[in-house]
């Protein structure tokens, strides 16, 4: 993972919430109707909606301002208080006494939520006070290094508004991203990225997302109606998909993890994603960050945050549980913006043995990277008959994996790494010594094509025989 370099000013501006929790128990039914009966035994607040993408970037280490309405309300100040405790800039936070602050109470028993309560405005801001808050943020925009805009509609980020603020995002080179909401995206036209979930993006774009196609096609609609830089789709215990530079969606996996409690996971995302954009972090690694700062918060009950120390443990201990054995979309993603030099080699490797491990060794040499492709249990059944692999993939897979001088395997099921090669497009292509005057296969998606002798007398067939007797 990327290591970061600097402590980001980011803004956070849109819809200010009070998650408000009680929690209790029940053992009985009300006599007066069919519903549980909750014995309250505690209750609190905490901050939601934007708030909570505000505290999710300082709980990342971030530097941050925040601006949106309150109401001339008890919860207001209870707001203003905890965000000034956590260090949250203020200044931009406008009362308005014609609304309440948002509040949204959640009821939970045994770690479930069982009921929610709002009490909110949704009304559209009146004009003036769009200028107002336009004024600050044209005022103020060139001290941030990144800008979010968190709506849930309630009516701060109107569309007059959201559009003349990532104008103005745009104009100061600084990236601009949107949590969005409804099916009307032209609000957020011209931003940097949208992060909706496939049920938003799914009304949002009229497109069905069933399969692998659906969702490239709704990030290619997506990112053609919204003009975004970044096109991606949150996609929950999923990953993220987001399209890259050859308008393919590319998957970038979480793992599965026990979920208590989903609540505030979106604001962690686009928390993450731009305290990795501020600090000029690609977007494939700062997508994993985003996917496992997710990951860590679901596993909490309420509007939780993860530390960035929290998040690169779990990524740590994701790394070490897959690090090597990795699917294609994945792989490409984290070679997207490399600088190293990329070898690329291919074989069954049913049975490991010496001559294996100095080929192996000696393509490793030849650059930065070396990438094994692995044919599958059925690529080889085609190519070497029923009796083999010896060797099921998954296991092959694990053995290569303890070497020191491979980075990653890619299982591929084809007859030939025909198409591996064409998508990995590697500096040096390395084949065995018995390949000399015949073609390799995907040599002109190759810098460069090298040929290694093997080892003599070293082979899995020999094995094999001398194991038989034969």
């Amino acid at each position: 993972m990327t290591y970061f370099n600097k402590q980001p000013k980011i803004l956070v501006i849109g819809d200010l919430m009070v998650d408000h929790y009680i929690w209790g128990e029940s053992t009985r039914i009300s006599p007066e109707a069919p519903v549980q009966v909750v014995d309250v035994k505690n209750e609190n607040n905490r901050l939601g909606g934007a708030c909570n993408v505000a505290n999710n970037l300082v709980s990342l280490g971030a530097k941050v301002d925040l601006c949106g309405l309150i109401g001339q309300d008890s919860m207001g100040e209870w707001m203003v208080a905890q965000l000034d405790s956590l260090q949250i800039g203020i200044q931009l936070v406008l009362v308005d006494a014609t609304r309440p602050t948002t509040q949204k109470s959640r009821i939970i028993l045994s770690n479930q939520q069982i009921l929610r309560i709002d009490r909110e405005s949704k009304q559209e801001i009146p004009q003036d006070l769009e200028e107002k808050i336009y004024a600050i943020l044209e005022e103020k925009i060139s001290n941030y290094d990144a800008i979010i805009a968190s709506d849930y509609n309630k009516g701060v980020l109107t569309k007059a508004l959201l559009q003349r603020i990532i104008n103005l995002a745009n104009s100061e080179n600084k990236p601009i991203l949107c949590d969005p909401k409804g099916i009307d995206y032209s609000k957020y036209k011209g931003a940097t990225l949208l992060t909706p979930n496939k049920k938003e993006a799914q009304e949002a774009t009229q497109i069905k997302i069933i399969d692998k196609k659906t969702l490239e096609l709704a990030a290619q609609k997506m990112q053609k109606d919204c003009d975004l830089k970044v096109s991606l789709i949150t996609l929950s215990e999923d990953g993220i998909g987001i399209l890259d530079s050859d308008d393919k969606i590319l998957q970038i996996p979480t793992i599965a993890r026990e979920v208590f409690d989903v609540t505030g996971a979106g604001d962690t995302v686009i928390a993450s994603l731009a305290f990795c954009l501020a600090q000029g972090i690609g977007i494939y690694d700062a997508c994993r960050f985003a996917n496992a700062a997710a990951a860590v918060v679901v596993g909490k009950v309420g509007s939780a945050v993860a530390s960035k120390e929290e998040i690169l443990a779990f990524l740590n201990i994701k790394e070490k549980q897959n690090k090597k054995i990795i699917d294609l979309e994945v792989l490409r993603g984290l070679l997207k913006d490399t600088h190293q030099k990329i070898v690329f080699t291919n074989g069954c490797f049913d049975i490991l043995h010496r001559g294996h491990i100095q080929y192996l060794q000696e393509a490793k040499k030849l650059g930065d990277i070396l990438i094994v492709g692995l044919n599958s249990d059925d690529s080889i059944k085609r190519l070497k008959g029923k009796d083999r692999p010896i060797n099921m993939q998954d296991d092959r897979a694990f053995v290569l994996a303890g070497l020191e001088c491979i980075d990653f395997i890619v299982l591929f099921d084809e007859d030939t790494p025909y198409n591996l090669i064409k998508a990995l497009k590697p500096d040096v292509l390395v084949k065995g010594g018995d390949y000399k005057d015949k073609v390799v296969v995907g040599s002109e998606f190759a810098k460069q094509t090298l040929l290694i002798d093997f080892v003599e007398g070293k082979s899995t067939s020999l094995i094999i025989n001398k194991i038989r007797g034969e």
